[in-house]
């Protein structure tokens, strides 16, 4: 008798996208070498192994329409969403799929397996609701940087706390010793099952997600559990003009 065997599960990933940013409006459609930035994530993706679907959610016709003309699917989404992951998870609601990945508009991958470095954890464990990924941080100026999200798992990889301060504090000044005891960084990606998802995106606002304007607050103050993968591959995040024109000379980045 052959045993059966459990497909695959489908995953889609979730591009979110909006026009309005107070410190860089029109973030993703800044042009680089010819390409406006949203598309030039949107590549990365179509590279990963274990993405079956790649999507653009938005609530502007400009991206929309962009997007849709370089034929990517496009699903308009509400202007009142408040997170990211809530604007996937408005995508979750209307189409199939059993894992979503929040791919962060701004977030340049410098090599595409961080994406199934995100998704790898929830094929491989049915009890892990959420994923996401980390990397050793290397400047000190980094540790500093309220743009740069730091976070602190346990022994089982699990997050324990994520912030824009720098954690843990080292007390006795231990780390420039002990490299073991460097800080993590936090990348701009998240692998949701379906159903964490869509439970995620129905809880209120936290507390903490208010202070630290940081959304996967909400899961761990709501008992959500966010497994932390590691990846050594390096990645860029755009959060202003001055980081843009930073890595336009970069010509690594740019010649897909």
């Amino acid at each position: 008798m052959v045993e059966e065997t459990e497909p695959d599960p489908q995953v889609v990933l979730v591009i979110p996208a909006r026009f309005g940013s107070t410190r860089f409006p029109g973030k993703p459609l800044a042009e680089v070498r010819g390409r406006p930035l949203i598309e030039w994530v949107a590549l990365r993706a179509r590279g990963a192994t274990l993405v079956d679907r790649v999507v653009i959610a938005s609530d502007d016709d400009r991206i929309l329409s962009h997007m849709a003309d370089r034929d990517y699917d496009v699903v308009r989404t509400s202007a009142g969403a408040r997170t990211g992951s809530d604007r996937v998870a408005e995508v979750a609601q209307n189409m199939e799929g059993d894992i979503f990945v929040n791919l962060q508009a701004d977030e340049i991958l410098g090599d595409v397996r961080i994406i199934d470095q995100a998704v790898a954890p929830l094929i491989k464990d049915p009890g892990v609701p959420i994923s996401t990924v980390m990397r050793r941080i290397s400047s000190p100026e980094d540790c500093l940087n309220a743009n740069v999200v730091k976070v602190v798992t346990n022994q089982h990889h699990f997050a324990l706390y994520f912030s824009r301060a720098t954690i843990p504090a080292d007390r006795d000044q231990l780390a420039p010793s002990r490299p073991d005891l460097s800080w993590e960084q936090h990348l701009g990606i998240y692998a949701f099952r379906r159903e964490a998802l869509l439970e995620f995106a129905r809880l209120p606002t936290s507390r903490l997600e208010e202070l630290e304007k940081l959304e996967q607050l909400r899961a761990l103050d709501f008992g959500l559990s966010i497994y932390v993968a590691r990846t050594e591959h390096p990645s860029w995040r755009v959060d202003s003009p001055e980081d843009l024109e930073q890595l336009k000379g970069m010509d690594v980045l740019w010649d897909s």
